[in-house]
């Protein structure tokens, strides 16, 4: 028996505006998408969308959620995707940087605030 893999639910105040982050900022295609629900994938990666009252703070430290992603080339998926994510506001993209941990990441901010990190594991000087 082995675990295959985590997919994190990631709760969100719009679904159509958080679908077309992770859609069209992130890459990842559309699975299945209901009224509060979507799943979306990109290559071995996953996430579930689920949309909360709008009134739910999600931006409020108490409920801030972040997920990690580990990758392969990280350098190169970030200049991927960096045409859309420079289209983001100011704060919201973290290039990619260097970890005391051995680890190489970039940091983007979703549309309510949940972190996702991306990251490559490096050797060590």
């Amino acid at each position: 028996m082995r675990l295959k893999q985590i997919t994190p639910f990631v709760p969100c105040t719009s679904l159509a505006r958080q679908v077309a982050f992770y859609r069209d900022i992130l890459g990842f295609e559309v699975g299945f998408q209901a009224d509060t629900y979507a799943f979306l994938r990109r290559d071995d990666v996953a996430v579930r969308l689920v949309e909360v009252f709008k009134s739910v703070d999600l931006a409020h430290p108490e409920r801030q959620g972040s997920f990690y992603i580990d990758v392969d080339g990280i350098d190169a998926l970030f200049a991927r995707l960096k045409p859309a994510l420079d289209t983001l506001p100011e704060g919201r993209v973290r290039a990619p940087f260097d970890q005391d941990y051995g680890q190489r990441e970039f940091h983007v901010a979703d549309e309510d605030c949940t972190l996702v990190f991306f990251g490559e594991a490096v050797g060590r000087s």
